[in-house]
């Protein structure tokens, strides 16, 4: 049997974790396999030879990505010319639709088979890039169970797949031994603060988180406000903004999960965040900016009434959400003193939260996508 070439290309962290899951499934059904593509930090310690760092594509909303364009579609030739180049036998698209779409429309010129993995949210706005992206892939896995119903309507080969995140989130600490792990000792309450990946969520979100920590800590003296730093982030995008706080912020790096556990209540950007924190149980906040014109034509595109994963699996507004000028620190400050104080507000949206892992299906979903692609690869 010769040696199978995959290409694999994710766009943000959460693909990048993903994706490297995905990987170490793949290499145990295919040891000779040669992985190369696109990624961050997890694909890279997988073993995926990352041509293109994740970095580079941390770009999100319509009017950030028209300034950015031309340097993105650079990395899009580029990344054309590998697959001309390498030919691989597989080319695997984890989400970032709007970038991958275009590796794809060129991969099946190519006659180089395309499988989409995490389905683009067209539950959630412009249902009709179904059929576009149905032109372009040979087969997509998904994972929320009510995504199978769109592409089977439109004749597009799906598998549901779950959640990685329900693996990869399992609560093994308590609330003490989070604390500890992350050195923070005393009686106040622990306040975590996500905000987000992409370079442009840290500039947006990262002033008010830090305004919103500020007005918390004149009403908790004792509060301590963890900061989970995103693996494609640099540590320099945070200090200088930290060390002119003057306040009780400490970033950690790499322990997401951990800061989730300890906190009390957590402020977090929208995206796979919200989930992790659903599954781990805490209590939080959803806060969103983006350039207005961008978020003005999302609004209109829109179909659903929630943008928190973590509310749409639910199915309601369990996390208040707090979007583009609602995302002030009063605001903010306001919803996470009510998740501390009032004691039957909390344990309504604990109970709800802990519904979550039960709707995002079975466990083993890196093993179940890897069988997939080995069965497009002929090799299963």
């Amino acid at each position: 049997m010769t040696k199978k070439r995959i290409m694999m290309v994710a766009g943000e962290a959460s693909g990048d974790d993903h994706t490297a899951g995905l990987a170490l499934e793949l290499k145990r059904l295919l040891p000779e396999a040669e992985f190369f593509g696109v990624g961050g930090e997890r694909m890279r310690a997988a073993g995926v030879e990352t041509l293109i760092d994740i970095s580079e594509l941390s770009v999100m909303g319509l009017v950030e990505v028209l300034k950015h364009y031309r340097r993105l579609m650079g990395i899009v030739e580029r990344l054309r010319q590998v697959l001309r180049e390498r030919r691989p036998d597989l080319l695997i698209l984890t989400d970032y639709p709007e970038f991958n779409l275009k590796l794809a429309e060129t991969a099946k010129g190519l006659g180089i088979p395309v499988l989409f993995y995490v389905s683009p949210q067209v539950w959630a706005w412009r249902p009709k890039r179904v059929k576009k992206i149905g032109a372009r892939i040979d087969r997509m896995a998904v994972l929320f169970p009510f995504e199978t119903a769109i592409y089977e309507q439109n004749g597009i080969p799906v598998d549901f797949v779950g959640h990685p995140l329900a693996d990869h989130v399992q609560v093994t600490m308590s609330r003490e031994e989070a604390r500890a792990a992350l050195g923070i000792e005393g009686p106040g309450p622990v306040i975590g603060l996500l905000p987000g990946s992409r370079r442009g969520e840290v500039q947006r979100l990262l002033p008010v988180l830090i305004e919103s920590a500020r007005q918390l800590r004149e009403r908790y003296p004792d509060a301590r406000f963890p900061l989970a730093r995103a693996s494609t982030r640099a540590e320099s995008e945070f200090l200088p903004l930290l060390a002119e706080a003057g306040l009780p912020i400490e970033l950690v790096s790499g322990q997401a999960q951990t800061v989730m556990r300890a906190s009390d209540a957590v402020i977090t950007a929208s995206g796979t965040a919200t989930l992790e924190i659903a599954l781990v149980g805490t209590p939080m906040v959803i806060v969103y900016k983006m350039a207005p014109l961008t978020f003005a034509i999302m609004r209109r595109m829109m179909t659903i009434h929630h943008v928190g994963l973590a509310n749409i699996v639910s199915g309601e507004e369990v996390a208040r959400e707090l979007l583009q000028d609602d995302a002030t620190p009063e605001a903010i400050a306001a919803e996470v003193e009510r998740i501390l104080e009032d004691d039957a507000y909390r344990e309504r949206i604990t109970a709800k939260l802990g519904e979550v892992r039960g709707k995002l299906g079975s466990s083993g979903a890196s093993r179940k996508v890897a069988t997939v692609a080995a069965r497009m690869l002929g090799t299963c």
